[in-house]
C-alpha cells in the first residue's frame, strides 16, 4: 500500500510543478511572465493556437491534479482504517473523588 501512495504522490508533485509552469507560460493581461507577448517564440505557436493549447493543457493538468488529490485522500483513509477524527468518542470525563464519609481530620477531645 505504501508503494502505491508513493507513486501517486510523485505523480501528484510532477503535475503540480507542470501546472505552475503552464500557468506561468500563459499570456496575461499585465504581461507578467507570459512568453507569448513579443519576440521570444515568434514563429513557434502564435495567437490562437498557443492560447488554445495552453488552455487545454492547463485544464487537463488541473483535472489530473484534482484526481490525484482525491486518490491520495482515499488511499490515506484506507490506510488509516477509514476512521475519522470526528468519529472517535470523546475522552472519558475525569472521575469525581468520593465524598468523605466523615471528617478527614481527627476532632480534638
Amino acid at each position: 500500500m505504501d508503494g502505491i501512495i508513493n507513486v501517486v504522490l510523485v505523480v501528484h508533485l510532477i503535475l503540480a510543478i507542470a501546472l505552475v509552469g503552464v500557468v506561468l507560460l500563459q499570456k496575461s493581461e499585465g504581461g507578467a511572465l507570459g512568453i507569448g507577448g513579443g519576440g521570444g517564440m515568434s514563429g513557434f505557436l502564435t495567437g490562437r493556437g498557443a492560447g488554445n493549447l495552453l488552455t487545454r493543457t492547463t485544464a487537463i493538468l488541473a483535472a489530473s491534479f484534482i484526481v490525484t488529490s482525491l486518490a491520495l485522500a482515499k488511499l490515506a483513509e484506507t490506510q488509516r482504517g477509514g476512521e475519522s477524527i470526528l468519529d472517535q468518542s470523546a475522552p472519558p470525563a475525569q472521575e469525581q473523588p468520593e465524598e468523605p464519609k466523615g471528617p478527614a481530620v481527627p476532632l480534638a477531645r
